[in-house]
């Protein structure tokens, strides 16, 4: 991977990228929550989130969603488009622990320029996020 990203045309299907470990820490937690307007009180107040019967404060699918966004688009570069994110949420991300952020190029479309990346992330208690991202590439442009 370069800085500049990936070219579209030397990328193939089974192509793996990096795998980014993001340790999911409070502030993470709490800032993500805030950045995405959601006051749910399981996502900042840990008597809240206990009382509900979780062990700690835990992560808003907004915050899950731009970390694939970013990964996947680090990896691709400012020449690709992310034209579709298509996540499930699986265990939860609890402060204390981090995500492995892990992803296979699944599919390639010359015609359309686009490639699918099946990815997930795992804690310490399994896949929190797993998914597709679609990337779309201008005809000739390097990513």
């Amino acid at each position: 991977m370069s800085v500049q990203g990936i070219r579209f045309d030397e990328v193939k299907v089974g192509d793996t990228l990096p795998p980014l470990e993001i340790p999911v820490t409070v502030e993470l937690v709490v800032a993500g929550a805030i950045a995405t307007r959601d006051f749910f009180p399981g996502h900042h107040d840990l008597a809240a989130a206990q009382k509900l019967g979780s062990q700690h404060i835990f992560m808003n699918i907004l915050t899950t969603n731009g970390l694939v966004e970013r990964y996947v688009g680090a990896w691709a570069g400012p020449e690709a488009l992310i034209a579709s994110v298509k996540i499930r949420l699986g265990a939860p991300n609890y402060p204390g622990d981090s995500m492995t952020m892990q992803g296979e190029v699944s599919a390639k479309d010359e015609a359309e320029q686009s490639l699918t990346v099946a990815m997930r992330g795992v804690n310490s208690m399994g896949d929190h996020v797993s998914g597709t991202v679609k990337l779309l590439f201008a005809q000739g442009a390097m990513a």
